[in-house]
């Protein structure tokens, strides 16, 4: 058994992949507050280091060597339990996405993924249900009925809007079948493969459906119903504080960054750009500038979309979203069937 390539290699991509993400999830809240004051004519950060650049750093320091407090009403063990359990699946679902094509290192391939497996799409929508539960045990430990209706909106609310994401994930896989005749739910085999241009256009009409539907999937505005101020008191982090507190918050931005990636390898190609095969490197610096520019329109939403009713919420989904993914579907496979 080699090691290096079995288990050296692995973990080293797996290192580096979480630092990635803790990085991009202390500069999101960067971009998000820069974008938002530029939106409404305000500087935004600019005191901690230059451009304000430290801002992310004096925050996690703040949120580190803040006063901890249990309440004594919660359930200790699953109260501090619940953080770890929504921020581990937004950092393990990022396993099966490709960053960019195989790169030569120190005389090695390398890939730039730590896992190319059949069932990717299978693997992504079941670790970010797992998140969910983190959200939930977080409101019934706490001891507060804030908290708990918090939680009990996440459960409905991440159920019904997976249902419309799971069937535009299934059109995209029949999609897959067209070059080899079998369809494939590897996200690695999904950027390699090359498609007809009209299934470029027929994807990019379900992005909207997508982009909404991972809207209500990461707690953004319009749909971050589970943590409304004005109603809930902050929701299922009600009795949070301290470094527990950011951890929910350093799970919705991962979330929203993983949610960013899919997105851009599922309808804009991933890693795949102009001259990438001359200088492979060129695939991570488009992969990297897609994410950017999808995680701009998460933030672009929020400066401009008032928030909605709970009962606005679900009736779009179920009586709105959830019929067109289903239509959606059946013309993909009346497509790929006769085409």
């Amino acid at each position: 058994m080699n090691w290096i390539e079995v288990f050296l290699i692995p973990f080293i991509k797996s290192l580096v992949l979480i630092l990635a993400l803790l990085t991009g999830f202390a500069y999101m809240t960067y971009y998000e507050r820069k974008v938002l004051a530029r939106f409404h004519v305000r500087y935004g950060p600019n005191r901690a280091g230059p451009f304000g650049l430290l801002q992310p750093v004096a925050d996690a320091i703040k949120a580190i060597f803040k006063e901890e407090i249990i309440p004594a009403h919660v359930d200790k063990w699953v109260y501090l339990a619940a953080p770890v359990l929504a921020l581990i699946p937004a950092l393990i679902a990022f396993a099966v996405i490709p960053i960019g094509p195989d790169l030569n290192l120190f005389g090695r391939q390398v890939s730039l993924y730590i896992a190319d497996v059949n069932i990717g799409f299978l693997y992504v929508l079941a670790v970010a249900s797992v998140g969910t539960y983190g959200v939930i045990l977080a409101g019934w430990s706490s001891n507060n009925n804030y908290s708990l209706l918090g939680a009990l909106r996440t459960a409905a609310q991440m159920v019904s809007y997976e249902l419309p994401l799971g069937i535009i994930l299934v059109a995209v896989v029949l999609t897959t079948s067209l070059a080899t005749g079998e369809g494939s739910l590897s996200l690695v085999g999904l950027v390699q493969q090359e498609r007809p241009w009209w299934v470029w256009l027929w994807l990019w009409v379900a992005f909207p459906i997508f982009f909404i539907c991972m809207l209500a999937e990461t707690n953004r505005s319009p749909f971050d119903l589970p943590e409304t101020e004005n109603e809930l008191v902050a929701g299922f982090q009600t009795e949070y504080g301290g470094i527990k507190f950011a951890l929910f918050f350093m799970a919705e931005y991962i979330h929203m960054i993983t949610a960013s990636a899919i997105m851009a390898t599922v309808f804009f190609g991933g890693w795949q750009g102009p001259f990438v095969d001359r200088w492979p490197a060129l695939g991570i610096l488009y992969f990297v500038v897609k994410v950017i520019l999808v995680l701009f329109l998460f933030l672009w939403v929020r400066a401009s979309v008032p928030r909605v009713r709970y009962d606005q919420l679900m009736h779009f989904c179920w009586k709105f979203l959830f019929p067109v993914s289903l239509v959606y579907l059946a013309i993909t496979a009346v497509l790929v069937a006769l085409l």
